[in-house]
């Protein structure tokens, strides 16, 4: 089996997660969370995705994933360069390939999980429950000396025509809304 070296970078960021948010104040949870954001897109595969214009990157809400975004969006994807945008608004996550919710906007889960069911994009949280409420990708801080768990909610993700990379489905967690 081919394994893609992105796949490797993934991999090794899930199983070090915890152990450098443990030995390292420098690397924060939005830092880590963000790296793990950009990394989404080469494991992610839409049908209908046009290869050849740049990856739309967006954010709501989440002050502190800013730099971290900023920093990451600097480097292409795939080969495509990334173009980052900060959202004001959930209306204007319909421009967007993939979408990031801070913990900022758990308040408004449900709202933004409802509004954006029918939107193209991928949709990224940190917000517990993200992914059961009916959220594409949820990202989950486990104890200290563990690794971020994703959990994948692929009948979210299939409604908008996304599969996921059958390496990444092995170490996330499918679950059901």
């Amino acid at each position: 089996m081919m394994w893609r070296p992105g796949f490797w970078l993934l991999a090794g960021l899930l199983a070090s997660a915890g152990m450098v948010r443990a030995q390292s104040a420098a690397v924060s949870e939005p830092a880590l969370k963000s790296a793990l954001f950009f990394k989404l897109p080469q494991f992610v595969y839409r049908a209908d995705e046009a290869r050849d214009r740049p990856l739309s990157v967006c954010l709501l809400g989440g002050a502190a994933y800013v730099s971290a975004f900023e920093k990451l969006a600097q480097t292409p994807i795939d080969g495509r360069p990334v173009v980052f945008s900060r959202l004001a608004a959930v209306a204007d996550a319909g421009r967007c390939d993939f979408v990031f919710f801070a913990q900022a906007e758990a308040g408004q889960a449900d709202q933004l999980v409802k509004k954006l069911a029918t939107a193209p994009g991928l949709t990224v949280s940190d917000v517990p429950g993200f992914a059961r409420a009916g959220g594409m990708v949820e990202l989950v801080m486990g104890a200290p000396g563990t690794p971020v768990n994703i959990l994948i909610n692929r009948k979210a993700a299939k409604a908008q025509g996304i599969e996921f990379n059958a390496q990444l489905l092995r170490l996330a967690k499918v679950v059901e809304p």
